[in-house]
């Protein structure tokens, strides 16, 4: 009986620690104070404006963008926007709707060369996985090739290096079933990135909770990958062939999503500052939830700053996912709002 009792106050003691570890390390308890450096001078209504991406020498915005709260329909306006800065309109193209395939963008990226921007796109279309390369030049978007693989687990966002080679994540280890779970409530780091080298594709980095986000410092030859489950942004040197040696986590107290460079490679990220409230929203559990744009600021090792640019509960946009800067402007996406928000800072 004795025996009993113990292995009952066990359990219970077990599922209490789970509950409050999960409610801890998803930022459950965090108050959500607003805050913003600046005013919100336009909403674009753009549904689903997941990834952003500027082109600072040329003017222009790059956005993915689909109505992810209507995946399994036909989506006649998902696909990639482009949107002028050289005009103050802010007037959205939709580059992508000659496309012959279904086309449910997420994570982009882009490398110029000489006049021709290459472009490439993580597609979920008909719940598969594949990666799409583009070319865009004088606002004419044209698809050239379809990347498939095995690797292509749940793949999230991509890093361009040039015209060929790439790094993807997968945001998840498993797909399904108890592993799915556990991976999201107990935040096992079982997720990856993928390099693929213009042949082939070989894992550049595993150990990893939720990998989402991720951009090249060329530079510096820094790779940052954000854990948004971790809450912080990992930093890897990139080896000569193409594997990612680990450097240290940044911490950034909040669910870090897509990450953008700026001319200073600054990173700015969309967070969510509250990862249940974001699945709540996510599975059409709540009306909103919030989101927050930190900018950090990395020197070396243990030198670094985190700086708090946006917070709000989700009324003016919920689930914020990138911030992508040009000049004093910041363009903040989500992941299934009816518009996404352009921020201008002090």
């Amino acid at each position: 009986m004795k025996t009993l009792k113990r292995i009952s106050v066990a359990i219970i003691v077990f599922v209490l620690g789970f509950i409050l570890y999960t409610l801890i390390s998803t930022g459950f308890f965090r108050v959500v104070e607003p805050m913003l450096h600046g005013e919100i001078i336009k909403k674009v209504a753009v549904k689903g404006a997941e990834d952003i991406t500027v082109s600072i020498s040329d003017s222009f915005v790059l956005i993915s963008a689909t109505d992810r709260a209507n995946i399994s329909e036909i989506n006649k306006d998902g696909g990639l926007y482009m949107i002028d800065l050289k005009s103050n309109n802010f007037v959205p193209q939709l580059l992508t709707k000659s496309l012959s395939f279904d086309f449910e963008p997420h994570g982009i990226s882009y490398f110029k060369k000489d006049s021709t921007y290459h472009i490439m796109a993580i597609n979920h279309a008909n719940e598969e996985h594949s990666i799409e390369l583009f070319e865009l030049s004088k606002n004419e978007l044209v698809h050239k090739r379809t990347l498939k693989d095995p690797s292509m687990i749940q793949p999230n966002d991509l890093v361009m290096l040039d015209e060929n080679r790439f790094y993807f994540t997968n945001d998840h280890g498993y797909t399904e079933g108890i592993g799915k779970v556990m991976e999201e409530f107990l935040g096992l780091a079982v997720s990856n990135v993928i390099y693929y080298d213009g042949e082939g594709f070989k894992e550049a980095a595993k150990g990893i909770a939720y990998a989402n986000g991720i951009n090249f410092d060329k530079k510096r030859k820094l790779i940052y990958v954000s854990s948004p489950r971790d809450f912080s942004v990992k930093v890897y040197s990139k080896l000569e062939d193409g594997s990612l040696s680990f450097i240290e986590d940044i911490a950034c107290g909040t669910g870090v999503d897509n990450i953008e460079l700026d001319e200073n490679s600054d990173l700015w990220v969309g967070c969510h500052p509250n990862l249940l409230k974001f699945n709540a929203y996510r599975n059409n559990k709540e009306v909103k939830a919030p989101s927050e744009v930190i900018k950090i600021t990395y020197k070396n090792r243990g030198d670094y700053s985190v700086e708090k640019i946006y917070i709000e509960d989700g009324t003016e946009m919920s689930a914020s996912t990138v911030a992508a800067t040009y000049k004093d402007l910041v363009f903040v996406g989500n992941v299934m709002d009816e518009k996404f928000l352009i921020l201008k800072l002090n």
